[in-house]
């Protein structure tokens, strides 16, 4: 019989990673004030994400950049410089005069696969994440399991609550819609969004 406690224990530390404010969370949230199909977009992505880190880890992958500074710090710089950019876009839409004058254009940009792209993308060059397997994933496997068996069933878990917490998030914004498509609002989404997602991008940047 297959002991089940480790997928538990680690439902426990994921669901404390997953309420924790992040990159994600401001993503999703700006995404479904632009278009609830694009909220749901990135909530997708970024749980697509969370699966192929979870499987790359679990495949040692995560550990082999880890024992190479030089990539991981490749991996680190273009994660930073990603999230940078994002933000830098939004808070230039936050200057615009006009909600029209978007970082993405309305006609292209409130797409579900363009929400899955950017969260998936987003993930991906989210050097936490992979920080976070590297360290955590690892002390949830038993030692008779298959680590990559046991490692897609952690991340699993993981990427089930995150869906369910930004999908909740997208549900909370969609009731808000008539509010949130002002333009003063617009605005103002973009700016914190922006500064936000641009301090995730400098925190690790700026780090040795």
């Amino acid at each position: 019989m297959i002991d089940l406690a480790p997928l538990w224990a680690f439902a426990a530390v994921a669901l404390l990673v997953t309420l924790t404010p992040g990159v994600d969370t401001a993503l999703t949230l700006r995404a479904a004030a632009l278009a609830p199909r694009r909220g749901w977009g990135v909530a997708i992505g970024v749980q697509l994400g969370v699966l192929l880190w979870g499987t790359v880890s679990a495949a040692g992958v995560s550990a082999l950049l880890a024992a190479a500074p030089a990539v991981m710090g490749a991996v680190r710089l273009a994660g930073a410089a990603y999230l940078i950019w994002v933000g830098g876009r939004l808070l230039w839409s936050a200057l615009r005069s006009s909600a029209r004058d978007a970082a993405l254009p309305p006609t292209s940009g409130t797409s579900f696969l363009t929400g899955l792209r950017q969260g998936l993308v987003t993930n991906l060059l989210n050097p936490k994440i992979a920080a976070f397997y590297l360290a955590v994933l690892p002390q949830f496997v038993p030692a008779t399991g298959s680590p990559l068996a046991w490692g897609a069933a952690l991340a699993g878990m993981h990427a089930l609550l995150g869906l369910v917490w930004l999908g909740a998030l997208v549900l909370l914004v969609r009731t808000m819609r008539r509010w949130l498509a002002r333009p003063r609002v617009q605005r103002s989404i973009d700016g914190v969004a922006g500064a936000a997602i641009t301090g995730f991008g400098v925190a690790p940047a700026a780090q040795r």
